[in-house]
């Protein structure tokens, strides 16, 4: 199964009217950073931190806190997966555990998030805990909860970050659905412990693409729906990113062929 649905209003389509309740206090976090003139934190190729510290201010400015959206499966809303046996580990194409037995296509994505403490000047790697992705499938279904993928858990997974404070994923190039600019999920917790009892989250947040590897992934075959979702919206209007997405704009190198890479250091 390749998690493909025909197009109507399912329910990923109102990812936006979900997202809206934790804005404002987005923006009010975005305010305060603000005050203390934090420098931009962004990441290398290889997913280390690009920012020093700031002499008149905090370190360095965690990463904004957003909406979990109405797909979480983190047992927030409806189903759990992360108490599922199999839920930790790299290569979240395939669900596991269950008689549906789907794997994702699509164009490969590689992510790599790497934790650092934002105390540290995002200097000291957080090595020990531990990172939730996921994200749609390339026709912008989400497994467990959109229409004709329910019985699928594919493109989520947690990783323990290593002595680096990376946590890398295989996975496959999300899909753009209809008022949503191309993203992926993620949750950091405190320790692998945390993670797959549910537990406490450090951080929640959401990683984002830029526009001409958007493109181009969306000229290949499957993402049809996503050129014109996609040609409706920017990153700047986006209900997320609209109102800065610096910290959240993911580095990607790569191509269609081999496939994408894409890294963001995430300060917690």
């Amino acid at each position: 199964m390749d998690g493909r649905h025909d197009e109507g209003p399912h329910e990923h389509d109102r990812g936006l009217t979900h997202d809206l309740p934790v804005l404002a206090r987005r923006r009010m976090i975005r305010l305060m950073a603000g005050a203390y003139l934090v420098p931009l934190v962004g990441c290398t190729a290889d997913g280390k931190p690009t920012a020093s510290a700031s002499p008149s201010g905090p370190a360095c400015a965690e990463i904004p806190q957003e909406t979990a959206g109405p797909f979480p499966g983190d047992g927030s809303n409806g189903v759990n997966v992360l108490k599922e046996s199999g839920v930790v580990r790299s290569d979240i194409t395939r669900s596991f555990g269950r008689s549906a037995g789907g794997t994702a296509r699509g164009v490969p994505l590689t992510v790599t998030l790497t934790v650092v403490e934002a105390a540290s000047g995002c200097g000291t790697p957080k090595r020990g805990a531990a990172v939730y992705v996921w994200h749609c499938d390339r026709a912008g279904a989400y497994s467990l909860y959109s229409d004709g993928v329910t019985e699928e858990n594919y493109l989520r997974g947690v990783q323990e970050t290593d002595d680096q404070g990376r946590a890398t994923f295989t996975s496959v190039f999300p899909g753009c659905y209809q008022g949503r600019w191309p993203h992926v999920h993620f949750e950091v917790f405190g320790s692998l412990a945390d993670a797959t009892a549910a537990g406490p989250v450090t951080g929640t947040s959401q990683l984002a693409f830029p526009r001409e590897v958007c493109e181009a992934v969306y000229a290949t075959e499957g993402y049809e729906r996503s050129v014109t979702h996609l040609s409706g919206l920017s990153i700047e209007t986006d209900g997320v990113f609209g109102d800065g997405h610096d910290q959240q704009l993911a580095t990607v190198t790569g191509g269609v062929d081999e496939g994408f890479r894409a890294s963001l250091t995430v300060p917690v």
